[in-house]
């Protein structure tokens, strides 16, 4: 069961506090946007949404509903601050990354607020460990403007079909383009490696194709090196959403279900690749 967090020695009270009867539904979600050192912690009544960015180019999303903790609250109407990703993993994996069946590693979270740290009371058999990481200043983050009304085209696939093509597909190849159309060939990925080009096609009614709403053909180019990182996501999710919007940026929503069956989401936006002429596609 969680535990109750000692009051603040000051008598201020939390901005945000929560708990969670396991630390690894939490430290998984993390991982899977764990490309970059720093993330940005955005929290409000409905839940807790960590971003990391690289190079003005991706965003990756990791958004933890409110219910999906036994405890959260938020005193005020939101609360943003910029932690070491690398740190919180650390702390929240203290216990190590696998327990020992039936135990698990209880978790509160509180922050009290703008220049104090981020504390977290972790419990696992009798042992009460506290750690204190430091908290920066927010940046700005990247506005990707992605909202739905933008959106041209909009397939949900089988994770299990994206994983496949990650592995078959060449990956020597420096962009993976990606053609959706509302015609043959639907879905299609392609690589031009070391050993030439690659495509892999999905007809709309393939048995991994969960919805298809496909208004124009649009095919765009994205550096693959941007994209690696979403495999950490890819790999925990059972459902992904492929979005591109008219400039050819492109979401990948991933939905994880944890080991409670709970259901959270990890989002990468990635822009295209600008080298890419439209003679040569």
């Amino acid at each position: 069961m969680p535990f109750s967090a000692p009051p603040p020695a000051s008598g201020e009270p939390y901005v945000l506090s929560a708990s969670l009867d396991n630390a690894r539904h939490l430290s998984s979600l993390l991982r899977a946007v764990h490309f970059q050192d720093h993330a940005t912690c955005f929290a409000t009544a409905s839940g807790l949404r960590v971003t990391v960015e690289d190079a003005k180019c991706i965003q990756a999303n990791a958004f933890i509903q409110a219910e999906i903790f036994q405890e959260f609250a938020v005193q005020e109407e939101s609360v943003m601050f910029r932690i070491n990703l690398s740190v919180l993993l650390d702390c929240l994996t203290i216990f190590g990354t696998s327990s020992l069946p039936g135990t698990s590693t209880a978790l509160r979270m509180c922050y009290r607020g703008y220049g104090y740290p981020l504390m977290l009371f972790l419990e696992e058999g009798g042992v009460v460990t506290v750690c204190k990481i430091n908290t920066q200043e927010p940046e700005e983050l990247l506005d990707f403007d992605f909202c739905s009304t933008k959106v041209i085209n909009k397939i949900i696939l089988q994770s299990e079909g994206l994983r496949e093509a990650f592995a078959e597909l060449d990956m020597t190849s420096e962009v993976l383009q990606i053609t959706m159309s509302p015609d043959k060939p639907y879905f299609r990925l392609s690589t031009f490696g070391n050993a030439g080009s690659a495509h892999l096609d999905y007809p709309k009614d393939s048995d991994l194709m969960e919805a298809f709403y496909c208004n124009q053909t649009q095919t765009n180019r994205y550096k693959i090196s941007l994209l690696k990182p979403s495999t950490k996501a890819l790999a925990l999710s059972c459902k992904v959403s492929i979005r591109t919007d008219a400039q050819g940026f492109l979401s990948l929503q991933y939905m994880i279900r944890n080991e409670d069956g709970q259901i959270c989401f990890v989002e990468y936006y990635c822009c295209p690749d600008e080298n890419i002429s439209e003679a040569e596609v």
